[in-house]
């Protein structure tokens, strides 16, 4: 009788979990990327996997918490979409808009970032970097409302600069 073959397993467990991933993401290219990701957690994992338990059941293991940890990292960081090629790029992240487009484009935007006032600015510059609203009344020492009275109106004053890119 044949020992457990780890490769052999996993090649053989593929498709199944290819279809798994598909039914987390409701995406065929999220799917084929959380795939991807987990048979390669799989093999870096190789050594940590026992003979003696059930293979399939570690996989799925291996293939759930990539999903639920993908999803933590997309809603800290925001979904991003690309307008253009990404040679000379700015991110600008807000719940309704994102830009990233080339050097021109790029400049008008910073332009329209410069005309907020300055305390205005900083605190979207920090939501707009991630930092979380009550991070960023603790780091400035101004009251929450203040902060996202601040985001609301900087987000309102852009979309009016910005609205042949919107």
């Amino acid at each position: 009788m044949r020992g457990f073959d780890f490769d052999e397993a996993l090649v053989a467990l593929q498709n199944e979990l290819h279809c798994f991933a598909y039914k987390l993401t409701a995406d065929k290219d999220e799917a084929e990327d959380l795939l991807q990701e987990t048979m390669l957690k799989a093999l870096d994992n190789k050594d940590k996997f026992n003979p003696g338990t059930n293979f399939k059941s570690w996989m799925y293991t291996i293939i759930r918490n990539a999903f639920i940890n993908n999803c933590r990292a997309k809603k800290i960081r925001g979904n991003l979409y690309v307008l253009s090629e990404p040679e000379s790029h700015f991110l600008l992240r807000d719940g309704s808009f994102i830009f990233v487009d080339n050097g021109h484009d790029a400049k008008e935007i910073r332009e329209a970032l410069k005309t907020l006032p300055k305390a205005y600015y900083v605190v979207f510059m920090l939501y707009v970097s991630g930092v979380k609203y009550r991070e960023i009344a603790a780091k400035i020492g101004v009251p929450l409302g203040t902060i996202k009275s601040r985001i609301f109106y900087s987000r309102k004053r852009l979309k009016q600069l910005l609205s042949d890119f919107a």
